[in-house]
């Protein structure tokens, strides 16, 4: 793999630029006495320079042909100074890890998506590493980093990053990631980072200047698309690639969450990620650690995390959205407005039977047919979750869950999750309940834009009916607003979520059937309005789960499946240690069931039997 950008070794530095149409490249390095050093260019549209005596932490500017003055490298990996600043040399290989860590197997992974700037007071890398203790002892062992990808200012979501190669210097910078990285690691956490390959923000975006990045033959939300089969892309396409080898490499990440995948648009004969998936198996053997990659795609297609020789790109795992919707508008009323494609029992019992709940069925959202089946897949290639940060942040007054439905909703939303076949995230927070909003914030510099940004905001909530405006996503206030309340999670309602949680999480890691991902092995039973029990077998047929759910107000009952033996009692949400208040009845499900019993179940409840087949 070619490496772009500066890079450092010994008291050496190989700058490198990609800018095909550009006759003549200048680096201009900057110090007491600014220099302009001409670059050499090659057949591929590659300037090169080796330069001596550069030190880490120069900083530089290149001059494409054509330009007035020096702009920032593409494929920066520091902007000390923000994205209209220089770029900074960083030593890669100055950092002293630690620990020496191989991964953790996929089916194992309880993800957690935290946003850095909001995670602490701080908002920083190293402010997370005291917190991840709690998160570990809690049961989770991945964190997905919202973008850090060098932004406009220091408040963004990160979705507007420019320099996909460099780490937000408002966060720590590159050598304060490697640390997070490292004190996660040592605590058994694997980190994942979220990358966007699909669109680069709107300040601060200079990649144009340099070659043909973009293309108007496509058009994506953002404007035109990434350059990825057009003429010219060759460079473009090493450039991304070059990402997430570099993420992978230099900061020990343990996998990547990429955003909008269906907005990457890719007609050649070699998909982008067929080319990726065999350059990532040959760094898996060079570095020895795994390195999974995960999609977020609106397709509903399996085809997503097929191998690309079976015609796939490749992918180890994608969202699934249609498990949070399912869920979603059978715990909340205010729900079906939202997503009026769903509502149905029959459609949450597929989520976890198939994957996809649209298959191939007509849409109303989309005025189509949508989706294709998911069936055939197997369990560890889903991630689901009933919070992230699109589903909290894209609602007017950024409520999460904890601010939508009661307590006993939440019990119910965090077992339904934990119990899946699936993989399981968390937002950051949900794990105790927490009640502060999540919403859209930036930092731009340029007025117009934040003009735009506004009005843009506004209008959108509009088309949801909302009856106030969205908070100012410029104003500092909308993002302190956004800052968790860490310190909730010791006390009251907030002690019992997270105590369920980790009961939950602990039953997931132990539990033989809950570590069966073969979907073959999961069946779903619907009993009353909106009861459903769940039905989960150990891989070896030894041992089975029965997770009965009454998503309802009213009580309704459930016939126990024959079977050889005593279902004996292992999680009950109605007893006194799972209840809101103290001052709240417990009820207590019976400890044994008999085979053809009829269970009483209690509204908004839900109870595990277990059962070793003998």
């Amino acid at each position: 793999m070619r490496k772009l950008g500066a890079n450092y070794s010994g008291d050496q530095c190989v700058f490198t630029v990609w800018a095909p149409k550009k006759e003549t490249m200048q680096l201009q390095l900057i110090s007491s006495e600014t220099e302009l050093l001409e670059m050499q260019k090659n057949d591929e549209g590659y300037f090169h320079l080796t330069v001596d005596n550069v030190l880490p932490g120069a900083q530089y500017f290149f001059k494409p042909e054509g330009t007035e003055k020096g702009i920032p490298d593409p494929a920066s990996q520091f902007q000390p100074d923000g994205v209209h600043g220089p770029s900074a040399v960083v030593d890669q290989h100055a950092y002293q890890w630690k620990t020496n860590w191989s991964g953790l197997p996929l089916k194992d992974l309880i993800f957690y998506e935290l946003h850095v700037g909001t995670f602490t007071k701080e908002g920083t890398f190293e402010a997370i590493i005291p917190l991840l203790d709690d998160l570990a002892e809690t049961g989770i062992n991945a964190i997905e980093l919202m973008p850090v990808s060098q932004f406009p200012g220091n408040r963004n979501w990160g979705y507007d990053g420019v320099f996909p190669y460099a780490v937000q210097n408002s966060y720590g910078g590159p050598e304060k990631l490697k640390l997070l990285v490292d004190a996660a690691h040592e605590r058994g956490i694997a980190v994942f980072l979220d990358v966007v390959f699909n669109h680069l923000g709107p300040e601060g975006n200079y990649a144009g200047e340099f070659g043909p990045y973009f293309t108007d033959t496509y058009c994506t939300p953002w404007g035109n698309a990434i350059n990825f089969d057009g003429a010219w892309s060759d460079g473009v396409r090493e450039y991304f690639a070059g990402v997430i080898s570099h993420f992978y490499e230099h900061y020990h990440l343990d996998g990547l969450r990429v955003d909008a995948v269906h907005m990457m648009f890719d007609n050649g004969a070699v998909n982008f990620w067929e080319m990726v998936s065999v350059e990532l198996d040959q760094l898996r053997e060079k570095l020895g650690r795994s390195f999974y990659l995960i999609a977020e795609s609106d397709l509903n297609s399996p085809k997503t995390v097929k191998l690309p020789e079976n015609g796939g790109l490749g992918f180890n795992v994608q969202w699934l959205d249609d498990f949070h919707h399912a869920l979603y508008v059978l715990l909340d009323k205010e729900g079906q407005s939202r997503y009026e494609d769903f509502g149905k029992m029959e459609q949450l019992a597929k989520a976890y039977t198939d994957g996809f709940v649209h298959s191939g069925e007509y849409v109303k959202f989309r005025n189509r047919k949508h989706g294709a089946s998911s069936a055939g897949l197997p369990g560890e290639t889903f991630l689901v979750f009933n919070q992230n940060h699109d589903q909290i942040g894209n609602r007017v007054g950024g409520e999460r869950l904890s601010m939508l439905v009661n307590f006993d909703r939440q019990k119910l939303a965090a077992a339904a999750m934990l119990l899946a076949p699936y993989l399981p995230m968390f937002f950051m927070g949900e794990e105790y309940g927490a009640d502060t909003p999540f919403f859209y914030f930036v930092s731009h510099s340029e007025e117009d834009l934040i003009k735009m940004v506004v009005e843009g905001r506004r209008k959108e909530f509009e088309n949801y009916k909302w009856e106030t405006d969205p908070p100012n996503p410029q104003e500092e206030q909308t993002f302190n607003n956004s800052k968790l309340d860490w310190e909730k999670r010791k006390t009251g309602r907030y002690l019992v979520m997270l105590n369920w949680n980790k009961e939950l999480i602990k039953l997931r890691k132990t539990h033989p059937a809950l570590k069966n991902f073969n979907k073959n092995d999961v069946r779903v039973t619907l009993f009353g309005p909106i009861g459903f029990a769940l039905h989960r077998k150990s891989s070896d047929q030894k041992q089975e789960l029965l997770c009965i759910f009454n998503l309802s107000e009213k009580e309704s009952s459930f016939n126990i499946p024959e079977r050889d033996g005593n279902w004996n009692k292992i999680i009950d949400s109605t007893e006194k240690i799972w209840l809101e208040t103290e001052s709240e009845e417990a009820y207590s499900y019976p400890q044994f069931l008999n085979s053809g019993d009829l269970l009483v179940v209690k509204g908004l409840s839900i109870v595990v039997y277990d059962l070793t087949v003998t």
